[in-house]
């Protein structure tokens, strides 16, 4: 009976204090038209008053594009593609794909989203002195870390996710954090936050990225925080964000930046929590290895490129019975040997060259926080993340009629026919961790796979991104078949086709330019799919340009099934991006 009036008690208080919060950011911001999410929607109608009160008339639409802004981003409409048995499923423009500069159009007068600030007050021409906004990115926090990650906004981001984590019944949140140099201080500011908000902290060291997500899985909380730059440079560093198990997303991490605007900063009568010390490593190798058989002993070469992955990744290909070839595998924040990102092929030089020289079977690589993999074959060359997929697809969809398999639009447009050859279902979708996630969770996807290098295993795992994972899975397929994995490959098609390509662009530019490309290029007879950005399929090959979430820049990709195609595809691009912006430099 106490127990049942305390649990009464907390949600009453709980529920005040979001009234008040609320309350007090509708009256601060009833004069602006800029958009926002209430999470109470009783103080709606409030709200709307508010803002007719504030307002002669009402606001005006958005323009279709301004100096400073992008408009909505125009999505496919949910189509199988013919040619490929593509399914590309639509979903509504979201804050992912706007600026911030953006002003909505007037909604319904029963909606609940009003037309209010989403953004932190501002000077006129700035935003507040230590809250940089380019750090809250489409599915992470991300940032330089000295510069934009100080220890008071680390703090209080940590206040807002503990907040979020205690609403949904939380009492704990998980916290782990890579190899670099600023991690220390970052989770212990964030571990500070937690403890401070009524919080206990399970708190899990110096882990990789997947181990942040199985945890959430095994241990007493499905809320985690993981702090990493993943593939970014050195003095990089940020936050990804496990909430009931899921990856945060564009609109958590804006509902993050909301809070923190709108927090009082006081403690609010909690009782400090507790830090737990759990290592999770050993329940992970267990669990990987009682799932994946490798029949055949093979010599791997491990690339953990001085990374979160150079203790675990050794111990686990070890205990799976593989031979291990060790290269950079001790950990270093200050990645002496090459960059942490395994998408950038010129990282991969010094792997292919041990693979050749050990005569391993193959060889593998992982990015700073361990969530992608690279692989190289017994020869030396570089197998690229969708012809991996196919390996994969093939694998799984074999066991699974009617599977689904999710895979990003940098991917080649074989391995829709390959899944659809073999009785699964291909669904194209959004390039993004998070976001992938998010749709295999709905299509209840086996597997799933980004061109970066993100594999996902709903089958016998997760359905969470882990490289280690992965490379164990391809040991077991290639073990099982016993044969090379060059040999493995031979069957599929062969494509002329370009690595990803990066356009410098300026942040706050990115995405406005993508929409403007998007409205005014002319691409004739191509077929364009607006689902991320832009991917034109002709006869003879398609070509793909979008801005990145993760980076000041645009990415491309291009494939065919001729050189000369290549060459052509890639320069009916050229031409119609310099029809809309002439001095935009491109580096294909």
């Amino acid at each position: 009976m106490a127990g049942a009036f305390a649990g009464i008690l907390l949600t009453a208080l709980l529920y005040r204090q979001r009234v008040r919060r609320e309350t007090a950011l509708l009256l601060s911001r009833a004069s602006s038209r800029s958009r926002l999410t209430l999470g109470l929607p009783e103080l709606a109608a409030i709200g709307r008053q508010l803002r007719r009160a504030s307002h002669e008339g009402p606001a005006a639409p958005a323009p279709e594009s301004d100096e400073k802004g992008e408009t909505e981003t125009v999505l496919a409409d949910t189509e199988a593609d013919a040619a490929g048995g593509i399914i590309a499923e639509a979903e509504p423009s979201s804050l992912l794909y706007q600026s911030s500069d953006i002003l909505d159009k007037a909604e319904p007068a029963d909606s609940q989203i009003l037309e209010l600030d989403l953004e932190l007050d501002r000077e006129e021409g700035g935003e507040p002195e230590g809250f940089p906004e380019h750090i809250f990115r489409a599915y992470d926090i991300r940032g330089h870390a000295d510069t934009d990650l100080s220890d008071e906004l680390v703090y209080r981001i940590g206040r807002a996710v503990g907040e979020m984590a205690a609403e949904r019944g939380e009492s704990s949140v998980i916290v782990g954090g890579d190899g670099r140099i600023s991690t220390p201080r970052i989770r212990s500011q964030l571990i500070s936050a937690l403890l401070d908000g009524g919080l206990d902290v399970i708190d899990i060291g110096l882990v990789p990225t997947p181990l942040l997500y199985f945890a959430t899985q095994h241990l007493d909380s499905q809320a985690g925080i993981m702090v990493t730059g993943s593939h970014n440079p050195r003095d990089d560093n940020g936050l990804k964000i496990v909430l009931d198990r899921q990856t945060m997303a564009a609109g958590g991490i804006q509902d993050i930046r909301r809070r923190m605007a709108s927090a009082s900063g006081g403690d609010a009568g909690y009782t400090r929590g507790r830090v737990i010390t759990e290592d999770i490593v050993p329940a992970y190798i267990d669990e990987v290895a009682g799932d994946i058989a490798i029949a055949v002993p093979l010599k791997i070469v491990i690339d953990a490129g001085n990374g979160a992955t150079s203790d675990i990744a050794p111990r686990l290909f070890t205990e799976l019975g593989c031979e291990v070839i060790p290269l950079y595998c001790e950990i270093d924040g200050n990645f002496p040997n090459h960059p942490p990102d395994t998408s950038d092929e010129r990282n991969l030089d010094d792997l292919c060259a041990a693979v050749r020289a050990e005569h391993a079977d193959f060889g593998v690589a992982f990015d700073g926080d361990g969530d992608r993999v690279a692989v190289v074959t017994g020869s030396g060359a570089i197998v690229r993340a969708d012809l991996l997929m196919m390996l994969f697809a093939q694998d799984v969809v074999s066991r699974n009629p009617g599977a689904d398999v999710v895979f990003d639009v940098k991917c080649t447009r074989h391995l829709a026919r390959l899944i659809t050859h073999n009785g699964g279902r291909p669904v194209l979708w959004k390039t993004g961790h998070a976001l992938m996630k998010q749709k295999i969770a709905e299509t209840g996807a086996l597997l799933g796979g980004e061109f970066s290098g993100h594999i996902f295993f709903g089958e016998r795992w997760y359905g969470h991104d882990d490289g280690m994972y992965a490379a164990g899975r391809l040991a077991e397929i290639l073990s099982t078949h016993d044969q090379s994995l060059d040999a493995a490959l031979e069957d599929f098609p062969r494509t002329e086709n370009t690595p990803e390509i990066l356009v410098p662009v300026e942040e706050r530019k990115k995405f406005a330019l993508m929409q403007k490309i998007a409205r005014e290029a002319d691409f004739g007879a191509g077929k364009v799919n607006n689902l991320d950005g832009i991917r034109v399929d002709f006869d003879t090959g398609w070509g793909l340009l979008r801005a990145s979430n993760t980076s000041a820049a645009l990415t491309a990709r291009f494939e065919a099934d001729t050189a000369e195609h290549l060459e052509a595809i890639k320069r009916t691009f050229r031409e119609q991006v310099a029809r809309v912006e002439p001095e935009l430099q491109l580096p294909f």
